[in-house]
């Protein structure tokens, strides 16, 4: 994993503004630093890549990579069917300089077969490809979004990043989009193709654009190299369990290969457990490394769980303890930093304290990730098919003070406007006096209602939030994390399927199948717990300081309503606490741009 900046621009003196703006992205590529600087029919350019070292550790297979045509590279991620695609591209008599780097596939790849090559990846990417010859260039972006990719460009120049404050370095001048602040208020963060920003874009996941650098960055081409839409339309198969599984398979074992030590989070859930199972029985013998942290003392401890699995499958194990309900004030706010763009899951603090641990003793993580959006996991999925179907009236007039009133709107029968109530609070726009009219895109399909969610989740939830919760945890640290679930052969094999869930005993069933050899009823059907942070608390004893900071430091919130912290702990509940974290990550990263 690693991260990288470019810049083109018909000003010759780009080179030091460019490594001043690195200095953001650098965390996601500590072993290596190198830039190249060029000049294209008169357009100069300066490129920047910082690596972190995991697959050919040889200094052939740093980058920015140019090979023998003059195509340059750079490629943020892991494609961990490079050897296949190498064989492929030895059979095309193409000559290798390295003796297994996957950026070297990818190089040489786009060159043969073009933006086609894309969808012959099995990885998580954010891809830079330039012909000086043709003077285009090629961002991509991985099917799931994993890895990001941001820009900018006008008639004068044309900037990307894979880090979003690196690029508003680069760009000096830069304005909030008022759309995008009520899209994060509501929901708590800002989906792709838009940024908080006016101008300033990220890639879609699934999608490749191509620009014409003679023709002032014009657009030649912002066509999706892979989406659902034509997947989830196609004619059903049955659901087999066996080639389900197969293809799981396969999946961890392609994450498992790295030259450096690999870690396998075990949480003692489902799916972690899922994944060392298969791992283990695949090992050769060799003991599977896992990382699992506790949280001793708290309801909310699997410790039983894990070293239940742990020994079952004899791994060799690392395991310390996070205190979770005592995070102190100074790693909550260590948390919010690194941050380069709002986001509004408290589920981030935890998520990079375990990070920071794990980076002690290891550079790539397996992680469970995406379980849930390939399942049906979630409970919102079955509280939804389970609504009551009547519109609810007093949703009008519940006071949005107590809360979202999900509960509520959840009962209606209107499928989009029911399941929407889980990731928008029109209730607290209100309270901020901000327009409520936000549209999500939600695509009802008329075949399936859980197919409409889980279609939605994987096209919305997924990449917009859990990914980028995982990337940016996780790089702040220079840990790659790899999720054998958002393999885009598992999703498009379950949207093929007539695979689906109706009750809470369906959820992840061929997970349950897996282990239930292993394990009882009590292990596979227990309670979902998760890496719970207690949000509440930490707001509510931190009461006086945020009021405080509201009042006295606040670059928006008082121009909405300066009475909103107060209103908001009049009920010290969940959600007010979630909606006070909202607003206070958005003012502590507005603070942190002002150092940029």
């Amino acid at each position: 994993m690693c991260g990288f900046i470019g810049k083109f621009s018909k000003n010759e003196n780009i080179i030091e503004e460019i490594i001043e703006a690195n200095k953001y992205n650098i965390c996601r590529g500590p072993d290596d630093l190198k830039s190249y600087n060029g000049l294209s029919k008169d357009i100069f350019y300066s490129l920047i890549f910082n690596r972190l070292s995991i697959i050919d550790l040889s200094d052939k297979a740093s980058q920015p990579m140019e090979d023998d045509y003059k195509n340059i590279l750079m490629f943020n991620g892991e494609i961990y069917n490079h050897k296949a695609l190498r064989v492929l591209l030895e059979n095309k008599q193409v000559k290798f300089k390295t003796s297994h780097s996957d950026t070297e596939v990818v190089l040489h790849g786009l060159r043969i077969f073009g933006k086609e090559f894309l969808n012959m990846l099995i990885g998580q990417f954010s891809i830079f490809y330039f012909n000086p010859v043709k003077n285009h260039v090629i961002l991509a972006r991985d099917r799931v979004g994993q890895k990001p990719l941001f820009y900018f460009k006008d008639d004068v120049e044309f900037i990307f990043s894979s880090n979003l404050k690196a690029l508003l370095k680069l760009k000096k001048n830069y304005e909030i989009n008022q759309d995008s602040l009520i899209e994060y208020i509501d929901s708590g963060v800002v989906a792709s193709p838009n940024t908080l920003f006016k101008d300033i874009y990220k890639l879609y996941p699934g999608q490749a654009i191509e620009i014409d650098l003679n023709k002032k960055y014009k657009f030649i081409d912002t066509s999706f190299f892979w989406s659902t839409d034509e997947i989830i339309n196609s004619t059903k198969k049955p659901f087999v369990y066996e080639e389900f599984r197969e293809l799981l398979v396969d999946s961890i074992l392609l994450r498992q290969n790295a030259d450096v030590s690999v870690a396998n989070l075990l949480s003692g859930g489902i799916d972690s457990t899922t994944i060392l199972k298969l791992a283990s029985e695949n090992s050769q013998n060799l003991k599977v490394n896992t990382f699992s942290v506790t949280n001793k003392g708290s309801i909310y401890d699997e410790e039983e769980w894990i070293n239940f699995a742990s020994k079952k499958y004899n791994s060799n194990q690392t395991k310390i303890n996070i205190d979770i309900d005592n995070i102190d004030f100074e790693q909550v706010e260590e948390s919010i930093k690194i941050f380069d763009e709002p986001y509004a899951d408290p589920s981030t603090v935890p998520s990079y304290l375990l990070y920071k641990e794990i980076s002690k003793s290891f550079k790539v993580a397996i992680s469970g990730d995406g379980g849930d959006e390939l399942l049906g996991g979630y409970e919102r999925i079955v509280n939804t098919l389970n609504r009551g179907k009547y519109f609810n009236y007093m949703f009008r007039f519940y006071p949005g003070i107590f809360g979202s009133g999900n509960k509520l709107s959840v009962n209606q029968n209107n499928l989009k406007n029911a399941y929407m109530t889980y990731f928008k609070d029109p209730k607290f726009l209100k309270l901020l006096n901000l327009n409520n009219d936000r549209k999500i895109n939600f695509r009802d399909l008329e075949i399936s209602e859980y197919l409409s969610m889980i279609n939605f989740d994987l096209n919305y939830y997924l990449p917009e939030m859990m990914m980028l919760k995982v990337d940016r945890t996780s790089m702040a640290n220079s840990v790659e994390v790899r999720s054998p679930f958002v393999d885009h052969r598992l999703i498009e094999y379950i949207l093929k399927s007539d695979y689906s869930v109706e009750s809470k005993k369906d959820q992840k069933e061929p997970l349950k199948k897996i282990l239930s050899k292993d394990f009882d009823i009590d292990f596979l059907n227990r309670k979902k717990m998760g890496f719970v942070f207690n949000l509440e608390n930490w707001i509510y004893n931190n009461s006086q300081y945020i009021e405080y900071y509201f009042k006295n430091d606040s670059n928006l919130i008082n121009d909405m309503n300066k009475n909103i912290f107060k209103i908001l702990s009049l009920y010290k509940t969940r959600i007010n606490g979630q909606r006070i974290w909202r607003l206070y990550f958005l003012e502590k990263y507005l603070d942190s741009l002002k150092s940029i």
